[in-house]
This record gives structure tokens, sequence and C-alpha cells, in this order.
């Protein structure tokens, strides 16, 4: 069926790796990993190059762990019956998703290992801190705590409804973000006002209820202070 829209478009793809979320034990376990990492990566000298590398390893995770549940599905509808063609192409698509999985791990050996050997002199003691990096790590947290959430309490669509606001999440942790970098009073109130009209614009669409705008506010805010205040050693 062809999309009525382009928010419909990114529906049906979102919708499609909450399902992969929801029934296959390997994508939850990347995508823990996947947070993992991208957290540890803001206490690490970590370059330009290498957190590119970084993004796109992770992505050829995923996206190779839904090629391989898509060609599941898609075999398993043609026949229940064993065929040696089906076994060949689910064993395929499991091979792309190991030799995704080999070369993180060898990314992540060669990014990470020098940095955390406690016995290497090159042990990284300062916390990265530059603005660019951190504000793309919070978004990339933010949506994955999000899409997390609403699979678990199935409940909405990845762009509209469910217990938590993604909208305002994403809305009040770029307030933050705004707020930490401006370091300016007046900024800092109209990027919170913006935010507040993007949860009070839910709550008028009758897309979401008070409480799941608040709740996404606070998630925003959260993730937002947590990650810019240990960058800068406040909680350490």
């Amino acid at each position: 069926m062809k999309s009525k829209s382009l928010i419909s478009s990114f529906n049906y793809a979102v919708q499609g790796i909450i399902h992969t979320l929801k029934t296959e034990r390997n994508m939850r376990i990347h995508f823990s990993i996947a947070i993992l990492v991208l957290f540890i990566s803001l206490f690490l000298n970590i370059s330009r190059m290498e957190m590119i590398l970084l993004f796109f390893t992770i992505a050829l995770v995923i996206i190779c762990e839904l090629i391989n549940t898509a060609v599941e599905a898609t075999v398993d509808l043609i026949t229940k019956e064993y065929n040696w063609l089906a076994k060949i192409a689910k064993d395929v698509a499991a091979g792309a998703v190991l030799i995704s999985a080999i070369n993180s791990i060898v990314v992540g050996y060669l990014l990470f290992f020098d940095r955390l050997n406690p016995y290497s002199h090159k042990l990284i003691l300062r916390i990265k801190n530059s603005p660019v990096h951190l504000t793309f790590i919070a978004l990339v947290i933010t949506i994955i705590i999000i899409v997390v959430i609403k699979t678990k309490t199935e409940t909405g669509t990845p762009f509209q409804g469910g217990k938590v606001s993604g909208h305002s999440a994403v809305s009040f942790l770029c307030a933050t973000v705004i707020s930490f970098l401006g370091d300016n009073v007046l900024i800092s109130a109209l990027s919170y006002f913006m935010a507040v009209l993007v949860g009070e614009s839910r709550v008028e669409g009758k897309i979401h209820s008070p409480y799941e705008v608040i709740s996404g506010a606070i998630l925003g805010i959260f993730i937002g202070i947590i990650i810019f205040q240990i960058t800068k050693g406040d909680i350490l």
C-alpha cells in the first residue's frame, strides 16, 4: 500500500524497527550495545572521523539485522516446509549480520583498546567536551530511549501517541542544549518557550495527554543535563 504522507512513511519504517526490537533478541542486544558504546565515547578523545566510523559501524549492524528479519519473514510467508533454497536465503542473511558484527568488534577494538587499556600510558583522563559531539550523542540516545519505551509499552505509533511524547523529549532536549551552549538567559527562555509550544500542540491536537508531554519534557531535560554536566565534571 502506498504511503499517504511522509509521516506515514516514517511511521511504517519505524514500526519495522519496533517489530524487530520486539521479536528479535539480537536486535535488543545491538541497541543496548549501541547506547553503551555511544555513552562511553563521551569520555574518550574521539575525533570526528572516528565518530563517523563509529556511527557507520553501528548503523551497519542494525541495518543487517533488519534485512535479516525481513528475509526470514518473507521466506516464512512463502513456505512453512523445509526447503534448501529457503535455508540458503536465511543463512546468507544471517551471515551478513555475522560479518557486520565481527566488523563492529574490530572497529571497537581499534578505536577503544588503547584508550581503555589500564596498563597503557595513553589512558584518557579528560572527557570529550565538543558541543557538536555531545549534541548528536544526546539526540541519538534520546531517540533510542523513546523507541525502546514505545516498544515496551506497545502504545501509540513511532511518531504519534504513546506513553512518552517523543516530540516533547526532543524539543526540551534541544532547549536544554541551547541553554548550555548559549549561556544567555533570554535565549534559554525563548528556547524553552518554543519547547513548551511544541508540547502544547501535542496536547491540543489530542495526540498526547499532559502527563505524556510532561514525561517527555522531563526525559529530554534530564538527558541534556546529565550529558553536558558529566562532561564538565560537575557530577563526577
